[in-house]
């Protein structure tokens, strides 16, 4: 691995070690019980205070400057530590040494149960977090609840659908696929027709693949207690490679690597004609891919049966650190940012929400979009996040098992060969960290 790989590891090993010898029990609120109320919401705001917040989400910069104007005594530090693993890293060594712990925290879904278990995370439940359960769609409620406790609220969500250019598809009278089998027969028409161009890149990401083996029904990960369950081999996972193993050994995928130069060219220029992708996708079509105006649309994720169903890629909560010196302030302020007036300052930004009411509001999704051709997009994706898959699980190393996705998949990738072998590849190396870890690991 390389040396950041090898940190992030560390780090992470580190984390949980903290959950094997109870964590750190400084200030904040209590891990398991949730304490602190509504009332201890209310004097914070109206005391006032600062807190440091760790985002790299754009849209928290307009949030957190309608919470300042809202809140005049209450001062808003907003620091991007980095993206992702990059940030992660730096959260789990200040968490370990102590000090440099922000209040607050962007994190994905996919990480949250793995700081809720290292006891990183404050339980909001007793600021009337716990009563919010209706208010959000299932799959991000789901992740911020491990365990019984609610460790941050969902800041965004991203239900999967295909955006594909239809330029591309115009030029070769291609039908749009509502199945797997007939996208990768649109993938061949794609290279037969067009060789310089591709119907999807995927040069191996491990968020991509978890999204994927989810919409196709995969459960590989259980977690029960600190029992671990993995099987890289389900039928869910079988149903996506038997597709995706077609499109990466017959060379109808392009290797190229995601939020690259090459790639956001790629878009621009119809070399990549597809991207299943989580709703949040616009923005960044609208930003970085200018090209590509008018040329994208968006329709429902291919399935397997012609039955509607999805999966949740990315996405991310705001949590409230255990060690913040100011828990009730910072309960306030993800509460504000995430379920209350704040709401609407995101979407003005170009957030695509968690929230229930947001998704069903007939201005949000009729709401045509001049970068896809005026397509209300919103239709589409709105009506993704109610097909979501459930009974999906992440591992509580989740974090670890990421970072050597390349070095186990990433080779079938690479080679051009079969998924399944570098997904055994995996389990193997994640089913002995988790052993090493103190879980009860079972195949």
């Amino acid at each position: 691995m390389s040396r950041f790989l090898k940190v992030a590891a560390a780090a992470t090993a580190a984390m949980l070690a903290l959950a094997a010898c109870g964590g750190n029990d400084d200030k904040s609120t209590d891990s398991s019980s949730g304490s602190g109320s509504a009332s201890d919401v209310q004097a914070a705001l109206d005391k006032g205070g600062t807190l440091t917040v760790w985002a790299w989400d754009q849209t928290i910069k307009d949030v957190a400057t309608a919470f300042q104007a809202k809140y005049p005594k209450v001062k808003i530090n907003l620091v991007n530590a980095g993206t992702g693993d990059k940030q992660y890293t730096a959260l789990q060594n200040a968490v370990a040494a102590g000090s440099g712990v922000p209040d607050v925290a962007q994190i994905e879904y996919y990480a949250v149960l793995q700081f809720a278990l290292s006891k990183s995370l404050a339980n909001i439940s007793g600021y009337g977090a716990a009563s919010l359960k209706s208010d959000f769609t299932p799959g991000p409620w789901n992740a911020v609840t491990p365990s019984g406790g609610v460790y941050g609220l969902p800041l965004d969500s991203g239900p999967m659908a295909l955006f594909y250019n239809k330029e591309v598809f115009d030029e070769l009278d291609l039908d749009v696929p509502t199945t797997w089998d007939e996208y990768v027969e649109a993938g061949r028409t794609i290279r037969q027709e067009k060789p310089e161009s591709c119907i999807v890149n995927d040069s191996g990401d491990a968020g991509f693949t978890t999204s994927m083996i989810w919409q196709a029904g995969g459960t590989p990960f259980q977690t029960d207690g600190e029992s671990v369950t993995i099987d890289l081999a389900d039928e869910g996972t079988q149903k996506w490679t038997g597709v995706w193993n077609q499109l990466i050994e017959d060379e109808l995928a392009c290797d190229i690597a995601g939020w690259t130069e090459e790639w956001y060219k790629a878009l621009g220029d119809g070399t990549i004609a597809t991207m299943p992708i989580g709703a949040w996708a616009p923005g960044v079509f609208a930003s970085s891919v200018p090209d590509g105006a008018g040329k994208w649309r968006v329709a429902p994720m291919p399935t397997y049966d012609g039955e509607a169903a999805t999966a949740e890629n990315g996405g991310s909560a705001q949590s409230v650190l255990k060690q913040s010196d100011d828990p009730d302030l910072a309960a306030a302020f993800v509460r504000w940012l995430n379920h209350d007036e704040g709401i609407e300052p995101f979407l003005e930004s170009g957030g695509f929400p968690a929230t229930v009411d947001d998704l069903k509001d007939p201005e949000f999704v009729s709401k045509k979009d001049k970068y896809f051709g005026n397509q209300a997009v919103n239709e589409v994706l709105t009506a993704a996040a109610d097909d979501v898959v459930e009974g999906w699980q992440y591992l509580p190393f989740q974090l670890y098992a990421n970072t050597i996705f390349g070095d186990t998949v990433g080779k079938a990738y690479q080679a051009h060969s079969d998924l399944n072998a570098g997904l055994e590849s995996w389990q193997d190396a994640l089913v002995e960290y988790g052993n090493e870890q103190g879980f009860q690991v079972n195949e």
